[in-house]
């Protein structure tokens, strides 16, 4: 009776022992986590010598720039190992903030040491029969490049002009070493590889495509497929290349169906387009790649003084009505809208004047058709931009330049395809817009078109200089590629004069 009794005190004592210990360990458990918590609160502290390039960390992000301070940089160059405390909350000194307009857009100009930083660019030396040889121009001497401060070479007019974001960078870039052309400077060019944050290469592949696609009968090839396996076999032999398995490589191609071939062997790399229409997710996306505007066909509406009593017309689409892929809305929408009073939904095409009447048309109208065709964009968005055409866009799947940091939903109407094909939902919601609300996006449409102009030379805040400071947002995120993928260079590097084999992604296509 003893012995059970003694043991059944021992059952009793143990139990108290291991809820005691629970409960101690539980009471650390909670602390460690509250103080924590409570570390978390205090100034962040990053090493600079982390960063490659702690400069551009003044880009743009959705209206709110963490932006470096630069007297603390410079400060810190002669001392790598110094920590410098980001969080300046609370620290006796107030940092002036950046300017900002009423978009919630950063103004920023790029020669201001206080501000956003200079993107550098290093561009391959191709030969002319890669961009502006395309244009029918001819090399002088040794240079492979023409001699701006004499003659600008001419880009194809018409629709060609609407996929010439590669001949507008490339132009830029060479401004950028020339002394005396007054240009904006989001990006310049470098001559030595290892301080360019970016790899740039000037392949004229739109007009490439337009150009020379076609097989000729005496050929087993089309041109344009030549060159983009030439190109192939020259960027993964370079250097460049190699040190970075591409991830920091630019590769144009804007037209949807240009760079077919290549897009396979270089999508490592970050990719300038107009969508991701024709473009496995494997190959091109919103995380990895940049959609840049078309350039607009139509005649820009300068010294616009239309209002909403001085439009006539309700809604305008004109175009190719029947299309495929995830075009089938714009041949419904026609049979929907074409007897409606102030609506013009017609055919058209650039043929007999068909630009000029385009652009008479949507000067006076109110409101833009913009309907996925083929492809989820086209140009139509941006002849309306530049039109002051409040769009409305249907088109499911578009992606939309710096829309990282542009609210479209102020100057655009978003429809979704299913609803704009019932019946009536698209022109009564169009007819429910009234004047004052109109008016504010007719506005807004005048305050935000130069970030979709292209020109000769470069302007502060156009397509050109947007499109440069979409790729330095970019750039953090190619660092942090290509610094992982250089974990094990050092000692799995191959054989010098062998190329780097990309494989192509697993489940592409």
């Amino acid at each position: 009776m003893a012995e059970k009794h003694a043991s059944s005190s021992l059952g009793v004592i143990s139990r108290k022992s291991m809820f005691c210990l629970f409960f101690l360990v539980s009471a650390l458990f909670i602390l460690s986590w509250f103080l924590m918590l409570r570390s978390t609160g205090s100034a962040g502290v990053i090493d600079l010598s982390l960063l490659p390039h702690p400069k551009l960390n003044s880009v743009i992000d959705n209206g709110n720039s963490a932006s470096w301070n630069r007297n603390d940089v410079e400060a810190s160059i002669g001392n790598r190992a110094r920590a410098i405390p980001v969080d300046n909350e609370g620290d006796g000194g107030e940092e002036k903030p950046q300017e900002k307009d009423d978009l919630g857009d950063v103004k920023c100009n790029s020669f201001d040491n206080n501000c956003n930083q200079v993107l550098k660019v290093f561009m391959y030396d191709l030969p002319s029969e890669f961009h502006f040889g395309l244009l029918d121009w001819k090399p002088q001497g040794d240079s492979v490049w023409p001699d701006l401060r004499a003659k600008v070479p001419a880009y194809p007019g018409g629709l060609n002009l609407q996929h010439s974001i590669e001949y507008w960078l490339t132009m830029d870039l060479l401004a950028s070493e020339i002394p005396g052309i007054p240009r904006a400077g989001s990006a310049v060019r470098v001559q030595n590889s290892s301080e360019a944050d970016v790899i740039f290469v000037p392949f004229f592949s739109s007009i490439s495509y337009n150009r020379y696609s076609k097989v000729n009968p005496h050929q087993k090839k089309s041109k344009n497929k030549s060159l983009e396996e030439k190109l192939v076999k020259f960027v993964t032999s370079q250097k460049e290349w190699k040190r970075s398995g591409g991830r920091d490589h630019i590769i144009l191609a804007h037209h949807p169906n240009s760079m077919l071939y290549a897009r396979i062997k270089l999508w490592t790399a970050m990719f300038i387009l107009a969508d991701f229409g024709r473009y496995s997710p494997n190959i091109a996306n919103v995380g990895k790649d940049v959609i840049a505007p078309y350039k607009h066909v139509i005649k820009s509406y300068a010294n616009d003084s239309s209002n909403f009593d001085s439009r006539p017309t309700l809604l305008y689409f004109q175009g190719a009505i029947y299309r495929k892929d995830g075009g089938f809305a714009r041949q419904e929408l026609f049979y929907a809208l074409k007897d409606e009073k102030d609506v013009h939904f017609q055919f058209g095409s650039v043929q007999k004047d068909g630009v000029s009447k385009a652009s008479q048309g949507m000067h006076s109208s109110k409101f833009c058709l913009n309907i996925a065709g083929d492809t989820p964009s086209s140009n139509r968005l941006f002849d309306a931009i530049a039109s002051h055409c409040v769009p409305v866009i249907i088109s499911d799947d578009i992606e939309l330049p710096y829309e990282d940091v542009l609210d479209y939903s102020q100057f655009c109407i978003f429809v979704r395809t299913s609803d704009a094909v019932r019946e009536k939902f698209l022109i009564n919601l169009v007819r429910s817009i009234k004047k004052d609300e109109w008016t504010r996006m007719w506005q807004r449409l005048k305050e935000v078109e130069n970030f979709f102009e292209f020109q000769y030379p470069s302007k502060e805040g156009d397509a050109v200089q947007m499109i440069w400071q979409a790729v330095a947002r970019k750039v953090p995120a190619i660092r942090l590629k290509v610094n992982k993928f250089r974990r094990f260079s050092r000692f799995g590097t191959l054989k010098d004069g062998m190329l780097r084999k990309i494989p192509s992604p697993s489940n592409f296509w």
